[in-house]
């Protein structure tokens, strides 16, 4: 039963993030901006691979930010 909440949390997470990169090129922000939300969604995915839970906190605050137009400085 463990397994398959893991798997439906592994699909939830792959999900999101497809959905984050496509909003993220889709943002009308300079490029700094861009690419400091796109290093921020390859760092959740990298750590999606160590422990998902936390990548999907972090991908839900994320997703929260941008539907809020926060978005970090660029460089």
């Amino acid at each position: 039963m463990e397994r398959d909440s893991q798997l439906e949390l592994y699909e939830a997470v792959a999900d999101q993030l497809k959905e984050a990169h496509t909003r993220v090129r889709a943002l009308q922000v300079p490029e700094g901006v861009r690419m400091a939300l796109s290093r921020k969604l390859l760092v959740i995915s990298a750590g999606a691979k160590h422990d998902l839970a936390t990548a999907a906190r972090r991908l839900s605050r994320l997703m929260k930010d941008l539907d809020e137009g926060r978005f970090p400085e660029g460089d």
